[in-house]
């Protein structure tokens, strides 16, 4: 019988070049076609190993999903940046590598997110979704996100909307 460790565990020193993968792969299947193809890639080349060193060394809340000693999905959150919402705290980023997706490791993932977020006195939190990912939006209106509010993001000359899940 063969075993296979999963875990959900904080982010440490030297998870950024998985992260960083994690984050590449993810964003461009998630949002080709949806974020125009410059936009995207600036979006992701800004976010390398080092970027996420940093955000590790910062203490910023990010966990990983460990599968077999691979980083295969990451999750940030903390604080809601948009007060004018009355939510404590907000998921900023959740992802999974694509073959990793549509198996329940993002539902780990996010429930990891959201109760240690509550531990940490926010126990409601808001995410916003980008338009055109409708595998984001189901998902979140899946796990019982309430539509709070709609925004416009602008990416190049393009705008694209955003759909606020409330928890």
């Amino acid at each position: 019988m063969v075993e296979t460790l999963i875990s959900v565990r904080m982010a440490r020193p030297g998870d950024e070049a998985g992260i960083a993968h994690v984050h590449d792969v993810a964003w461009r299947e998630a949002y080709r076609g949806v974020i125009p193809g410059r936009e995207l890639e600036r979006m992701v080349q800004r976010r390398g190993p080092a970027w996420w060193r940093q955000a590790i060394r910062a203490g910023t809340r990010l966990i990983v999903l460990d599968f077999a000693d691979h980083i295969v999905g990451y999750a940030s959150y903390g604080r809601n940046r948009m007060p004018a919402l009355l939510f404590g705290g907000e998921i900023f980023e959740l992802y999974l590598t694509p073959e990793y997706q549509g198996v329940g490791l993002g539902k780990r993932m996010f429930e990891a997110a959201r109760a240690d977020l509550s531990a940490h006195g926010f126990p409601t939190f808001v995410v916003w979704a980008l338009g055109g990912n409708d595998r984001a939006i189901e998902f979140y209106q899946r796990r019982g996100g309430a539509i709070v509010r709609r925004a416009r993001e602008r990416f190049g000359e393009e705008t694209r909307e955003r759909v606020a899940f409330g928890f």
